[in-house]
């Protein structure tokens, strides 16, 4: 897959981590979107690194959408824990 893919798999993760995990969070719409992106290319990271699944170069596997989205989940409650009570 291409950056404009992993992008686009970053907005769709992002949303869809944002609706597993509802709440309020540091930096609102564009920061949300900024970690699904982020979530997206380290999901693929650690699936490729250290689960020996290298994401596929098909937009459609659903390993792929997993690592992605587990991505967004992971970075968005990292960042809810560190910069949470930083918005009032």
């Amino acid at each position: 897959m291409g950056i404009i893919s992993w992008i686009i798999l970053g907005l769709l993760a992002g949303a869809i981590a944002k609706f597993l995990l509802p709440g309020r969070d540091p930096g609102g719409f564009i920061g949300t979107t900024i970690i699904g992106i982020a979530g997206a290319f380290i999901g693929g990271w650690i699936s490729a690194r250290w689960l020996d699944h290298p994401v596929a170069k098909n937009f459609y596997d659903g390993a792929t959408w997993a690592s992605a989205i587990g991505g967004a989940l992971v970075l968005l409650i990292v960042i809810r824990i560190l910069f949470g009570n930083s918005r009032n």
